[in-house]
């Protein structure tokens, strides 16, 4: 998969049901020594890239039940 398949893909908590937000952008934390990935970054700006309100999620990779066509699945306590 790559990175750029996962914009637009709606993240869901499946403890809760609550929508997490619409992923923007995002980068990925990898461990140099493993090349494993660690975790997942979500930087959510504004409307439209513009505005005050600029979000940044961190969810661990373990965190992620499943990626899907248009969710990301994740449990997150």
């Amino acid at each position: 998969m790559r990175m750029k398949s996962l914009s637009r893909k709606e993240v869901i908590n499946v403890e809760n049901g609550e929508k997490l937000g619409v992923l923007g952008r995002a980068d990925l934390i990898i461990d140099p020594e493993s090349g494993t990935i660690k975790s997942l970054v979500i930087l959510n700006d504004g409307l439209i890239g513009f505005g005050k309100s600029r979000k940044e999620l961190t969810i661990a990779w373990d965190q992620i039940q499943t990626i899907g066509d248009d969710t990301i699945l994740l449990k997150k306590s």
